[in-house]
């Protein structure tokens, strides 16, 4: 990951964030008052981007801000500390908000991605993530994925020929797309190519396509599919319903990839609720409630000088 673009993109959302300034921070502080802001896990989760980026966030806003951190990837349960920072009020205050919401959404797609690798430790597949990320957030989400224990797909366009219904729509077929792929794009890239029926299937293994992707296919389509394949080509299942590919991966004997969206798309908002952070739907990934990965925030109340929550502000002389 490169640090100048991460710390540009860090820049970014602190200026998004903070405007021209923090008008209730800066009423009630002044610039000498000091403090301690101590992150608390809320639940049991996987920690994602706590280990440097926080910290970075929190660099930005003053490089003098000492900051220690809990490693990445380690599962955090409920009281569990992850986070501290000692510096400026106002700099703790300033950087808290976008440290918290980029921790929220990597830890959840982190807990979320460990718990599909835990469904298929024992079995011949990998769980793989998709291009459907936050705009912006693209490597930050798929590092997130990684902490989790999964794998990356495309990074971007250039990564890897993949030919889509779009490109086949267009083309003609199959056949005519891949023939135009292997006269142009260099010969170390391997093709893949996606399918929505058994015709398709039967198209691409003709035409020697090295990777399938089984688009949305029922169950019963997908398993015909598998056995159509053998070992001719590696198998990818997408789309549908992510229950049934694990089922469907552990029925099948042959190696293959379960290529997720439900790492990056998220299906209803994070809405705030008395302090807390609920779910109106899902959050950060499809099929799971946001209840594993999600940071919840305590209401903030003023109580012998520190706030309550999850973000917690010590005011004082904390050094």
């Amino acid at each position: 990951m490169n640090l100048n673009n991460l710390r540009a993109d860090i820049d970014r959302f602190l200026a998004e964030d903070i405007g021209l300034g923090d008008i209730t921070s800066e009423s009630i502080f002044d610039a000498g008052s000091r403090g301690k802001a101590t992150f608390v896990a809320k639940e049991t989760f996987i920690t994602a981007g706590i280990e440097f980026l926080t910290a970075e966030v929190f660099h930005r806003v003053n490089p003098a801000i000492n900051c220690q951190s809990q490693p990445d990837g380690k599962k955090a349960t409920k009281g569990d500390i992850i986070f501290q920072a000692q510096g400026p009020v106002l700099d703790l205050l300033r950087g808290e908000r976008v440290a918290l919401n980029l921790v929220q959404r990597l830890s959840g797609i982190a807990t979320l991605t460990r718990q599909f690798i835990e469904e298929v430790h024992d079995l011949p597949v990998k769980i793989v993530d998709t291009r459907k990320t936050t705009p912006g957030l693209r490597l930050l989400e798929k590092y997130a994925v990684k902490t989790g224990g999964g794998h990356n797909h495309r990074f971007n366009l250039t990564d890897g020929v993949l030919i889509k219904d779009n490109h086949i729509a267009a083309c003609g077929s199959i056949s005519q797309a891949v023939s135009q792929v292997r006269n142009k794009a260099p010969h170390t890239l391997k093709i893949e190519v996606e399918t929505e029926n058994l015709t398709q299937v039967e198209e691409c293994l003709a035409a020697g396509v090295e990777i399938i992707m089984l688009d949305n296919m029922s169950p019963e389509m997908m398993v015909k599919a598998v056995e159509m394949v053998g070992n001719k080509a590696l198998v990818e299942a997408s789309g549908g319903e992510h229950n049934n590919q694990l089922e469907l991966a552990g029925d099948l004997t042959v190696n293959g990839i379960v290529s997720l969206g439900d790492f990056d798309t998220g299906k209803g908002t994070i809405r705030q609720t008395d302090g807390t952070f609920d779910a109106n739907g899902y959050h950060v990934m499809l099929g799971y409630r946001a209840g594993a990965g999600t940071i919840t925030e305590g209401t903030y109340h003023l109580s012998g000088g520190q706030l309550t929550g999850a973000f917690q502000l010590q005011v004082g002389n904390q050094g």
